[in-house]
């Protein structure tokens, strides 16, 4: 069984999200929990304390935000009907980062799915900042979802890497058992530098293809080139509907969050992208 944590603010985007999420699952037994995190638009005393809840007075914000999440419960109810899944809707005041982050610790999710931008998104931005701020707090796996991406099952996953990630320390367990719903075939992509790999990214490669050994699993070796180029090149050559990438402090994300605005982002906006979090 899947336990998944679906952020929404109600806008266009975030349910798109949350109906990939349900299509990516149709398959599963799950448990959806259905999230917003609220804050008052316009200052109230009785917020700074904490919500008005704990105090024993109204909380108008929460009840609008408790009917939204069960007009989307219904919505989601009325156009898949699945039996095998279960909503829960849950409504805090909180930012949605820390949110999201208690209720992980709290229900043991097992990822959290949701829109790469929120209502008023630039399409020019890889990820909005609801999105980084979660990604960078939470740590389970996040799979954040384009809002023009059609679903697709996943049956073909690109899986970049530099072998400088322990993968020991890494959620690869949850990568395979994703990929497991749909056959998918996993693509791992190097991109090589002149200098070749150190005696560490020769002992994490090894540990990599031992893990994989016994899955559907091809490894490429790219000439030296940017992570993007390599990335879009192999795009343009192969059918890829989801992209996964360790969180570590080396990786390519953590260079998107530093420099939020990138041009020519190619693949990284046009598919699912799976954030894994990586344990130090």
């Amino acid at each position: 069984m899947f336990r998944v944590v679906l952020p929404t603010d109600f806008s266009d985007n975030a349910f798109h999200a949350i109906s990939y999420a349900v299509k990516l699952l149709e398959k599963s037994t799950c448990i959806f929990y259905l999230v917003h995190a609220y804050n008052p638009p316009v200052y109230r005393a009785d917020y700074t304390l904490g919500s008005p809840g704990q105090l024993g007075l109204p909380d108008t914000e929460k009840y609008k935000a408790e009917e939204a999440l069960e007009k989307t419960r219904q919505k989601i109810k009325a156009q898949f009907n699945i039996p095998t899944h279960t909503y829960v809707t849950h409504a805090a005041f909180n930012s949605l980062a820390d949110e999201i982050a208690s209720i992980t610790n709290k229900e043991n999710i097992d990822f959290v799915v949701m829109g790469t931008q929120g209502a008023t998104g630039a399409k020019e931005i890889l990820f909005g900042s609801n999105t980084v701020h979660v990604i960078q707090r939470t740590s389970v796996p996040i799979l954040a979802i384009p809002s023009f991406f059609e679903f697709k099952p996943p049956h073909n996953i690109l899986f970049p890497t530099d072998f400088e990630v322990d993968y020991d320390k890494a959620n690869i367990d949850f990568l395979l058992k994703l990929s497991k719903l749909w056959h998918a075939k996993l693509h791992v992509l190097h991109v090589s530098s002149p200098s070749g790999l150190d005696a560490d990214q020769e002992k994490n490669k090894t540990y990599l293809q031992g893990m994989l050994l016994e899955e559907n699993t091809v490894f490429y070796d790219l000439p030296d080139q940017e992570l993007i180029e390599g990335i879009n090149g192999f795009q343009n050559k192969a059918q890829v509907e989801l992209l996964a990438m360790v969180k570590n402090k080396h990786s390519f994300i953590e260079r998107l969050f530093i420099e939020p605005i990138i041009k020519n982002i190619g693949l990284h906006a046009r598919v699912p992208f799976l954030v894994l979090p990586y344990n130090q």
